[in-house]
């Protein structure tokens, strides 16, 4: 394993992390072993390895996945590894998938989805997760960036898909016999593909909201995700002396975050709880019933769970909550440390491109509230001047940009958009406006790109503004950000209705409703007069956002 850290510099700052050299944040964490880059090594290899060396117990029988609070179906740890096996001799053999296949892949949460992910992973087959809530166009789009040969879906959701693609049913008697017909084969799976898989080869495309309001798909390599893996193993947050640990995963299984919270949970033969509930009381019960250590919610759930009156349930085995999407105030992050003295709350800061988590505040960090935390290992930054493009101190605010292993090696299909978010050093610039305080943590004061954070999720204005503008009633609408207490932010219209028009507020609303996923909905709508905009006809969504700001 090669030793890999971004704080070998003499002239970096212990304090803060920066060096006034090169005007670089490194990490403060400690140094983490990566394998080396030429080494041939896919992220299922990865992963299961780390099992093996870390169990100083049997895994074997242990429970990996186990499907939501109304089912409780389960898979052990030997039915997760001869089940993966299995599907991908099942793959090869019947499917003739190889290395550099794209399989795209639109399913709920169910305990199938990490062992087609892990087996596609195994052989180099490139996974394509969509979200299944994603309107037909929406996929439509991202089918025709990421160009697949291979589908994987539910029945509920094989409508979106367009019928000249081949589509495997994930609920079908068919594919539960792939996961068994060649269990019984003993050999690793490194040697059941055709292929050599290299950590330089992509492992995933990801979708991810772009200012331009089309998706854009960002490639993650092997090593992307060996090396957050690696880092996610080597700094626990848990103490050694928990026997078993279990979490929950809410949100299905196609986001960056979600692919990497299910590798880092398989890699510490962690038992993982999968459910597709949204709500907070379900998410509770099923703390109580799994004795669950750990789980990433939304700001909105710490916040209900400050308000609210929780004792029906037996929260006794919750540690942490990860908490990320949106900013966490510091009046709720007090009182839930009041209420809830044995929990911790362990804010994070990511993006898609980045792998995604680029900084993170750990358990020990808990008093810097308004904080994101520091930089995870592996990762450097640095604070550009987003006008001047000059390299900026600590204290000072402006544009993110962070390199390291974990970030994307670009766009699918689009070059263009690769070079505006990668310079030729590997800088990603993340669009949003920070600084680094003196003791090397980060703060989040806006975002310099136009995305809305819904819950977690990502809202393009200009994907709204171009719905809207489709309506023969409106002449003119932009689509700005409105703060909201649980959801972080709602997605805001100013709509100027066409002269001799009366649509009201919840015709625009239910217009785009039918016509985008859940949290894409706009949830607030100001009649105005005129759109303002600069002299190039750009949006001047600040003075917007103003203006509804003062209105609140």
């Amino acid at each position: 394993m090669a030793r890999t850290n971004t704080n070998t510099n003499s002239q970096m700052d212990p304090k803060s992390g920066f060096c006034s050299h090169t005007k670089i944040f490194g990490s403060l964490r400690p140094s983490i072993s990566l394998p080396p880059p030429s080494q041939p090594l896919s992220a299922t290899q990865f992963v299961l390895s780390l099992l093996h060396s870390t169990a100083t117990t049997n895994f074997s029988e242990t429970p990996f996945l186990i499907n939501d609070v109304a089912t409780d179906a389960s898979v052990t740890y030997s039915e997760f590894v001869y089940q993966t096996k299995s599907l991908a001799i099942s793959l090869q053999k019947q499917y003739s998938l190889s290395k550099g296949d794209v399989a795209f892949i639109l399913s709920p949460n169910s305990i199938h989805i990490p062992i087609l992910y892990f087996s596609l992973l195994s052989l180099g087959v490139i996974i394509a997760p969509a979200n299944p809530d994603d309107s037909i166009s929406e996929l439509t789009h991202q089918i025709q960036l990421s160009r697949p040969i291979i589908a994987f879906a539910t029945l509920r959701y094989s409508h979106k898909l367009p019928p000249t693609l081949r589509t495997v049913l994930i609920d079908s008697p068919e594919f539960s016999s792939l996961l068994t017909q060649y269990s019984n084969i003993n050999c690793d799976l490194d040697k059941i593909r055709s292929h050599v898989v290299n950590q330089s080869d992509i492992a995933a495309i990801v979708y991810s909201s772009g200012t331009t309001g089309r998706n854009k798909g960002v490639l993650l390599t092997h090593g992307n995700l060996i090396a957050r893996i690696a880092a996610s193993h080597a700094l626990d947050p848990f103490e050694h002396g928990v026997k078993q640990r279990a979490s929950l995963l809410r949100r299905p299984l196609f986001g960056s975050y979600c692919i990497i919270y299910l590798m880092r949970a398989a890699s510490m033969g962690e038992t993982l709880v999968l459910t597709g509930a949204s709500d907070l009381e379900t998410v509770l019960k099923a703390a109580e019933k799994y004795k669950l250590n750990y789980c990433s919610v939304p700001v909105s759930f710490i916040v209900a769970m400050v308000k609210l009156e929780l004792t029906n349930y037996d929260l006794s085995s919750l540690r942490f909550l990860l908490s990320g999407g949106a900013p966490l105030g510091e009046e709720v992050s007090a009182n839930f440390r009041e209420k809830f003295p044995n929990v911790e709350i362990l804010d994070a800061y990511g993006l898609t491109e980045a792998g995604p988590v680029a900084a993170m505040r750990s358990p020990d960090e808990k008093n810097q509230l308004g904080s994101v935390g520091r930089l995870t290992e592996l990762v450097e930054a640095k604070i550009v001047d987003p006008l001047t493009g000059e390299i900026l101190s600590p204290g000072q605010r402006g544009e993110l940009w962070v390199r390291g292993p974990t970030i994307m090696k670009g766009y699918v299909g689009d070059e263009k958009e690769t070079a505006d978010a990668l310079d030729s050093e590997g800088w990603l610039k993340t669009g949003d406006l920070c600084f680094f305080d003196s003791d090397g943590f980060l703060f989040i004061v806006d975002r310099l790109k136009e995305i809305i954070k819904y819950n977690g999720n990502q809202v393009a204005p200009a994907e709204l503004e171009h719905l809207l503008l489709s309506n023969p009633d409106i002449g003119d609408a932009a689509v700005v950000p409105y703060p909201d207490e649980e959801a972080g932010q709602i997605p805001m219209a100013f709509v100027v209705r066409k002269p001799g028009t009366t649509i009201t507020e919840a015709q625009v609303m239910d217009f785009i409703a039918k016509q985008v996923a859940p949290q894409k909905k706009i949830r607030r709508v100001t009649f105005i007069d005129s759109i303002p905009k600069s002299s190039a006809g750009k949006i001047l969504r600040r003075e917007l956002v103003n203006r509804a700001l003062s209105n609140c």
